[in-house]
């Protein structure tokens, strides 16, 4: 801290940070869908601030603590109190029960990835990251909104897919991200096109697509280890024999 920090990527996770909370109030005054969309742009500043952290070279100890706080605020009780005045309110203690359940597993998920920093998280991610749950709950905001209306009321699929958002998040199931992906090996054609579909059908329906393609990142991660926990299983008969 006597050298000083690093400005930019510190700056754009404050910028993230201060979504969260500003979606927290919109929670409180009842405007949803404002505060949907404040944690969805918030995942842009949380990519953003690793990405550049990366390209400068200016990733330290006391960035990766302060998007740690971050992500808890944006990700994890932002997107909890969100959801808890839209929906789960109406049922009780088992809605606010839901509710914590998120947000502690939320800030165990991010524990954990801060202790595995450089070696079982180098590559996959062990868990579903906490952004990607935030974004699959507050675009079912959206996606209620834009389908029906503004329903919320009790609805026992939001309190299950809370539930579900929880586990997966301090489950060992491993989920893909962008930092896989290395910018400077060429990569075929097609993944060109594909990344242009898909910006496309956002820029038509973002509030369908969003949620369609955030609830197939969820269900591809638990499809995959299900292949993977077979094949391993498979093998391992196979080899007793």
């Amino acid at each position: 801290m006597r050298k000083g920090i690093y400005i930019l990527p510190n700056a754009l996770t404050l910028c993230g940070m201060f979504l969260g909370f500003y979606a927290i109030l919109a929670s409180f005054r009842g405007s949803f869908i404002h505060a949907a969309w404040a944690i969805l742009i918030a995942n842009i500043f949380d990519g953003l601030d690793g990405w550049v952290a990366r390209l400068t070279h200016s990733t330290t100890k006391f960035g990766i603590e302060l998007d740690s706080l971050s992500d808890l605020i944006a990700f994890g009780v932002a997107p909890a109190v969100l959801i808890y005045g839209w929906s789960l309110h109406y049922f009780g203690r088992l809605g606010w029960g839901a509710a914590f359940l998120y947000v502690i597993c939320g800030a165990l998920r991010l524990a954990r990835f801060n202790v595995q920093m450089g070696s079982a998280e180098s590559k996959a991610f062990t868990g579903m990251p906490i952004p990607g749950a935030a974004t699959i709950a507050t675009s079912s905001v959206l996606f209620y909104h834009e389908m029906w209306g503004s329903l919320g009321g009790k609805n026992y699929l939001i309190l299950a897919l809370i539930v579900v958002l929880a586990i997966l998040m301090v489950s060992t199931l491993r989920y893909h991200g962008l930092k896989e992906i290395d910018p400077k090996r060429r990569k075929p054609f097609w993944i060109l096109v594909v990344f242009v579909i898909v910006l496309v059908l956002v820029a038509m329906h973002p509030e369908n697509m969003i949620f369609i393609f955030a609830m197939g990142y969820m269900l591809w991660g638990i499809i995959e280890n299900a292949v993977m926990f077979y094949k391993k299983r498979k093998l391992n008969t196979s080899g007793l024999t």
